[in-house]
């Protein structure tokens, strides 16, 4: 019987993509990036299971309220942990003709996510900083990982929403939202690309589990200064 770890579900999301969505976020992550916002879901052995066949009761349930532009979104955690039982699913939701999204930090490929990427409609990509030396220390892999996604998510013509979250004091810089910019507009099938605001709503979490929020430090980022700095970036207006 095919499962996965799960952390929850959102039966009815509207952040998670295009239109009303699905969102089923999955158990597991192998970085440890400053600002998570789910550290719950970090854990590969936490959360409950669920086989395919309730994630797809769940679904068929709220197709109706789809419509055109909605579907299901696979978050995490990092789903790419379980990509076979994440392509699974999407196999099972082309059938009932709902669009696939994929929500992921692109950490990693392999044969399993390149079977993934066959059936993914859409992939929200968090590139999350822009040099090598800041993803190391704050999100835990190199720079090379997400990159190598992005170009398969080109060669598998997959349409890619790009998205950074901005810190003060440490991505906040024209130049470095300008680097992220010219790396969307290098890519055909990047449709968006998009900044959001570091926020704080997650440190509650961080308590409750007993650990140390890393960022606690930087302040939140108030909407001016990502409205200054989407100036610039060209892919900024949702397709």
């Amino acid at each position: 019987m095919e499962k996965c770890r799960y952390s929850s579900i959102q039966t009815l999301g509207t952040l998670d993509g295009p239109g009303v969505r699905f969102v089923l976020f999955l158990q597991g992550c192998p970085l440890h990036c400053g600002y998570c916002h789910n550290p719950e879901t970090a854990d590969i052995n936490g959360g409950n299971e669920i086989t395919l066949d309730e994630v797809m009761d769940q679904v068929i349930r709220c197709k109706s309220y789809f419509g055109k532009k909605g579907g299901i979104t696979v978050s995490g955690g990092e789903p790419l942990l379980q990509a076979r039982f994440v392509t699974r699913l999407f196999q099972r939701c082309h059938e009932e003709g709902i669009n696939t999204c994929l929500d992921t930090s692109g950490c990693m490929y392999n044969a399993d996510v390149e079977r993934l990427l066959a059936v993914t409609d859409l992939c929200l990509l968090d590139i999350k900083m822009t040099n090598d030396e800041d993803y190391k220390n704050h999100i835990g892999c190199p720079i090379a990982a997400p990159l190598k996604f992005l170009e398969m998510l080109k060669a598998h013509g997959v349409d890619t929403w790009l998205r950074q979250v901005i810190v003060k004091g440490i991505n906040d810089s024209e130049q470095s939202v300008g680097k992220f910019g010219r790396l969307a507009n290098a890519y055909d099938n990047v449709k968006l690309a998009e900044l959001l605001p570091f926020r704080k709503l997650c440190s509650s979490k961080y308590e409750e589990l007993g650990k140390p929020f890393p960022f606690a430090q930087y302040p939140e980022t108030d909407s001016e200064l990502i409205k200054n700095l989407s100036r610039f970036i060209d892919k900024n207006v949702q397709p």
